[in-house]
């Protein structure tokens, strides 16, 4: 076991979603006092099960609504799953939502130091990291503009600087090198090239089939929230785009 990074044990994740659309909170509220919401349970994921080796890289496809984003947010521990158990050996970078906990409000500056405090950072580490990472994102000009005024672009690279800092025992990864201009595309390559070479156990999503055969050991395919197929990449793949 001492080889074991990740381990996901009959893991299910049920949502309830509304019957009926709801455009206010009053008449949420009204509703829920008149006991008239009604729900639908709805299984993103069902009875999921793998184990992943220290220094392996998993990939996973399937077609949109297959679980793999809701996946990936459990094993980082974003979600708690309904079912199941989910261990995880060693510190975890997840690369999901970039800058999910930014506030528009602030500065870029600002949002470094919010940010790296809700990834775990204490202060007087971001204050050695900062100008490493406003460098990487290339926002020397910006750093006290409000985030607000930063294009879609600009916002990605932020939230990449910030969560890469680290060096991760475990990465996960959500569509991210997708995001930003060519060249920020090709940076993010790179830094997460050398994690990879690093020995870093990685788990990576991504539509590209041709993205998950050059970097991945093994991969899982998803489907409708069920585990269809598990194992090397080579044959995964091939099923998959049959």
């Amino acid at each position: 076991m001492d080889d074991i990074a990740i381990q996901v044990n009959q893991v299910s994740m049920k949502f309830n979603m509304a019957n009926e659309n709801i455009t206010s909170l009053k008449e949420y509220i009204i509703k829920m006092f008149q006991r008239k919401l009604f729900y639908k349970e709805f299984w993103a994921l069902k009875d999921i099960s793998f184990e992943l080796k220290k220094g392996e890289i998993l990939g996973i496809v399937g077609l949109n609504g297959a679980g793999k984003s809701t996946l990936l947010k459990i094993v980082s521990g974003v979600f708690k799953p309904t079912e199941g158990q989910v261990r995880i050996a060693g510190s975890i970078a997840p690369l999901i939502e970039l800058g999910a906990g930014f506030d528009p409000e602030l500065t870029a500056k600002e949002n470094v130091y919010l940010n790296g405090a809700i990834l775990g950072y204490d202060k007087k580490y971001i204050d050695s990291k900062y100008d490493e990472i406003i460098q990487f994102a290339e926002l020397e000009e910006f750093q006290d503009v409000a985030i607000k005024n930063f294009s879609s672009g600009m916002y990605a690279r932020l939230g990449f600087a910030v969560a890469t800092i680290v060096e991760p025992e475990i990465l996960i990864v959500d569509e991210i090198l997708s995001v930003g201009d060519y060249k920020f595309q090709e940076k993010c390559q790179k830094k997460i090239q050398y994690l990879f070479d690093k020995g870093v156990t990685v788990v990576l999503v991504s539509h590209s089939i041709e993205q998950i055969s050059q970097l991945c050991t093994k991969v899982m395919w998803l489907d409708h929230g069920r585990l269809k197929l598990i194992g090397r990449t080579e044959e995964v793949c091939r099923t998959y785009i049959e």
